[in-house]
């Protein structure tokens, strides 16, 4: 029996790929490990949005492929997006490689692993804008309180910046029915915090239904029994309707968190970037989002020296994103990636001046973030436990924090708390970005 490991990098949406690749593989007798050096097969799976996540990437496949010559490893394939974009390149520049599976082809990762072991350097890049096969299996990667939920693959979008349409093809929604059994399942199995994925989750069912259909969905998922929490991500400004408001406002199960990618405020940008909104947009949805449903959370991301953004338009962000006031906020220097229409745009931003204005922005946030955290001293918040860093200290996260990219609380208790379990903390101290309570 052939061991195999996985090194999934990249978004969420990736991971799930990975989750079913592993499924697949779990299936077919091959026997999955964490410890990379007992490993005979192991799968890169990569990504390659931009710039910084390409580099990781490419360190993570160099370092694994080593493992051929100081450990067990027989087999290296490598999948996801920078598979997809850069499959020639790879096969040239790191000949360690076994195997090359792009996004359109992982569904067969089966065959793909046999068919190693008779030839080397496969290169397989089947059609990305495949049918989802409903019947693969999903090794849960996840800690077992908590799954993502992915609704649909690719994008229409078509922001001037991104590679996404290009690696993951065009919208394409999942039934409803379908995505309501996996979720049944994945609450059997223990979760109890759903995350809902996709590109842009807002876009949902137009495909199939000929209408967005998330808070169809939502109200659906809301009526699984031991579904604790449900987040909703990637959801686009445009298409955040007064429905999906009053959905989220209704159910309590459903937190009341928005991610919400704005990118800019200028609207000159805005434009240049081919986003479907403007800053008065974005600022009346914000506003409507706030009055519908009290003690929200937005999070937004932002991109700092996009082609053609003088110092005018950088003031301009930076004054909004201080009205506004979002409650997570990531920022991001512009990556230009060949093959989007934005590489081919004048007056790029010197790499220098982004970072300037990547850490200013940062700044700001921080300040902004410092502020709302001192106003939640003396509030009692329920927070969801992952982890006990020492004898009397947890981590955890309340509704208002998505794993890994938001807030954490550092929790006093005296008492073993139980991991996954949900507790009522007492906040009594704020940092910038976390917070300090107490068990009660």
């Amino acid at each position: 029996m052939l061991k195999i490991a996985l090194e999934s990098l990249g978004c969420s949406k990736n991971l799930v790929d990975a989750e079913i690749m592993m499924g697949i593989l779990n299936k077919k007798g091959y026997q999955l490990v964490e410890d990379f050096c007992e490993a005979d097969i192991i799968l890169v799976n990569t990504c390659g949005f931009i710039e910084s996540a390409k580099n990781e990437s490419i360190q993570a496949i160099l370092e694994i492929a080593q493992l051929k010559e100081t450990a067990n490893l027989k087999i290296l394939v490598v999948t996801g997006c920078l598979a997809q974009r850069y499959s020639e390149e790879l096969k040239q520049e790191i000949p360690e490689i076994d195997a090359i599976v792009g996004t359109g082809s992982y569904q067969n990762i089966d065959e793909i692993v046999a068919n190693i072991q008779k030839e080397k350097h496969i290169i397989s890049l089947e059609n990305i804008d495949f049918t989802f096969n409903e019947n693969l299996p999903r090794y849960v990667s996840t800690p077992s309180y908590m799954a993502y939920l992915k609704i649909g693959e690719g994008c229409d979008n078509l922001c001037t910046y991104c590679i996404i349409p290009k690696l993951r093809g065009k919208y394409r929604s999942r039934k409803i029915e379908d995505i309501l059994d996996e979720a049944n399942t994945l609450v059997k199995n223990g979760a109890k915090e759903i995350v809902v994925i996709a590109q842009d989750t807002t876009k949902y069912g137009f495909d199939l239904y000929n209408k967005e259909m998330l808070p169809t969905l939502l109200e659906k998922l809301a009526q699984i029994d031991g579904l604790k929490w449900i987040r909703v991500m990637y959801s686009y400004p445009e298409t955040i309707s007064e429905e999906l408001i009053d959905v989220i406002a209704k159910n309590d199960n459903i937190c009341n968190y928005f991610d919400m990618p704005i990118q800019h405020a200028s609207n000159k940008i805005l434009k240049l970037m081919n986003r479907k909104t403007t800053k008065e947009d974005i600022l009346r949805k914000v506003s409507l989002i706030r009055e519908k449903i009290k003690n929200v959370t937005i999070r937004t991301t932002t991109i700092v020296g996009f082609p053609g953004e003088t110092d005018e338009d950088f003031e301009e962000l930076v004054e909004f994103i201080k009205q506004v006031k979002f409650d997570r906020l990531g920022a991001f220097e512009y990556s230009n990636e060949e093959g989007t229409p934005a590489y081919k745009l004048p007056n790029h931003v010197d790499d220098e001046i982004k970072s300037q204005r990547r850490e200013r922005l940062m700044l700001v946030q921080q300040e902004i973030s410092r502020e709302l955290n001192e106003k939640k001293i003396g509030n009692v918040y329920e927070v969801l436990v992952e982890e006990k860093i020492d004898e009397d200290t947890y981590l955890g996260r309340t509704m208002e924090d998505a794993q890994e990219i938001d807030n954490i609380v550092y929790i006093k208790s005296e008492e073993e708390i139980l991991i996954g379990s949900f507790v009522d903390v007492k906040i009594y101290d704020a940092l910038e970005y976390d917070l300090m309570g107490e068990i009660i």
